[in-house]
């Protein structure tokens, strides 16, 4: 099974909690800022101008609450780009996952072809491996016939005989048995090339 396992499932689910709560911060964040703006516009409207108030403790609220805004801002800046990094890799095992979803697609393709390979040659095996048994057969009743003929022969006339067998070539046996295991033989080698050649191309 070449789906995503348990370790990729875990970890897709650990991004997508990640961007939830990174998009949570950002929110807040961005509440926060909106909060702090507020203070700033409000403590500007409440001040009164007097020439003799002495000012510096405000000044040093007012850069501190900036100081606070440009902190968020950054804080969501480098939120936002994680956002961005957590997509990126989310996406990166999402063609993970396609890739491997087409490689198991072609292996399976390629296993029925090796299995249909694999009947042929079963299939010629199973027509040939009659054939030649039944000659064998037949060329060990031929033998038998023969060497009972000789003895028939060697007893009618004293065992001084020398009898010159004429086959015809037609009714050489021996020749079509040898003659059908080379040709059982080629078809199983060709057929061996034909799978490696295809195995060779397919890798």
């Amino acid at each position: 099974d070449l789906l995503l396992g348990g370790n990729e499932k875990v970890t897709m689910q650990n991004l997508n909690d990640r961007l939830a709560a990174y998009l949570d911060k950002v929110r807040r964040l961005e509440e926060e800022n909106a909060q702090l703006e507020h203070h700033i516009r409000e403590w500007y409207r409440k001040q009164a101008p007097s020439a003799s108030k002495d000012y510096s403790s405000y000044y040093q609220t007012i850069e501190q609450l900036q100081n606070q805004i440009i902190s968020a801002t950054v804080d969501n800046n480098r939120m936002i780009l994680d956002i961005d990094n957590s997509k990126m890799t989310a996406d990166d095992f999402r063609m993970k996952y396609e890739n491997e979803l087409v490689i198991r697609q072609t292996v399976e393709a390629d296993i029925n072809g090796l299995r249909n390979i694999l009947d042929g040659l079963t299939t010629a095996r199973s027509s040939l491996e009659p054939e030649l048994e039944c000659l064998k057969e037949e060329l060990i009743a031929l033998k038998r016939n023969h060497d009972e003929e000789m003895r028939q022969l060697q007893s009618q006339t004293g065992g001084d005989v020398c009898v010159e067998v004429n086959t015809p070539p037609g009714q050489d046996l021996t020749k079509i048995l040898n003659d059908m295991r080379d040709e059982y033989e080629q078809v199983i080698a060709k057929n061996r090339k034909d799978v490696e050649q295809w195995y060779e191309v397919k890798v």
